[in-house]
């Protein structure tokens, strides 16, 4: 049952957001928070994101079971056993931000509000893809305010480059339902678009992306480490856009997952290498 309700939402695609949580919060400590906080972020991360891709998971039960790419996912689980996840693991991610500080814990139902809005936003705006951008790009802003307790302009930057590259990726992954999107009079750019311009929006949304990256380590005064890590990322960013650009579902999904993956787990690895050991050089 376990395996199935993993399986149900997706949990291997936390890796997407966790990495610019950590990075975030190694930034705001200066080097290691406690372990507690480490602790408490990635528990958090974890009840939040999967809380929120079983709301998308119930917002479109019926639409899924519709869509030929969609219709096996709804065969693990029970829509009652759905809405129980929902509950436990919204509960849950509430609970551990009062482990963490009251200002985080004040701010709890707020960020459950903005990541479950994305799943209704397909049916009434062609920019649902930066709605999905602007749920992830929670992640930051709140593992800088369990380290800190405040805000600082530092996070806000670091979470317009998570919209920004997640909104572009979404554009990507959404090429795979253009037609079925259509034709249930679902939102997306590539509805409004067409393949060829929406892919095109997508890579300018990656360039700007690397762009605020660039802005976000000059304002957290990051060095060498991180600015090679960009370079990685650029290169990451080449190698999506090649992918999509073949149009095959084994090339998107190759897209999405792999090249996502390489973004994350590098941003936090030259973030980790800045902060842990040239910081003081």
């Amino acid at each position: 049952m376990i395996a199935r309700l993993l399986r149900f939402v997706r949990f291997s695609h936390t890796i997407f957001a966790l990495p610019f949580a950590l990075g975030s919060m190694l930034v705001a400590a200066r080097g290691w928070p406690s372990w507690q906080i480490f602790a408490l972020v990635v528990i958090a991360m974890v009840f939040a994101r999967t809380a929120a891709m079983t709301f998308n998971r119930l917002a479109d039960w019926q639409i899924d079971q519709r869509n030929p790419r969609t219709v096996e996912r709804h065969r693990l689980v029970s829509r009652g056993a759905a809405i129980a996840l929902l509950l436990i693991t919204s509960a849950a991610f509430v609970f551990t931000t009062k482990w963490i500080n009251p200002l985080c814990f004040a701010l709890s139902p707020v960020a459950l509000i903005i990541v479950f809005f994305y799943s209704l936003t397909k049916r009434f705006t062609s920019l649902s893809h930066f709605f999905l951008g602007l749920a992830l790009s929670v992640s930051p802003v709140g593992a800088w305010l369990a380290v800190t307790g405040s805000f600082a302009l530092a996070p806000l930057v670091l979470a317009l480059a998570v919209l920004l590259w997640v909104a572009g990726f979404d554009v990507i992954y959404a090429t795979q339902d253009h037609e079925f999107d259509r034709a249930e009079g679902l939102r997306s750019l590539v509805v409004r678009l067409g393949v060829p311009r929406a892919l095109r929006w997508a890579q300018a949304l990656h360039w700007i992306m690397v762009a605020v990256l660039v802005a976000f380590g000059w304002i957290a005064h990051l060095g060498t480490a991180f600015y090679v890590s960009l370079g990685v990322i650029a290169a990451a960013v080449i190698y999506e856009h090649r992918s999509a650009a073949r149009l095959d579902v084994m090339g998107i999904n190759r897209a999405f997952f792999m090249s996502n993956a390489i973004v994350g787990l590098v941003f936090v690895l030259g973030i980790f290498v800045d902060q842990m050991f040239f910081k003081y050089s």
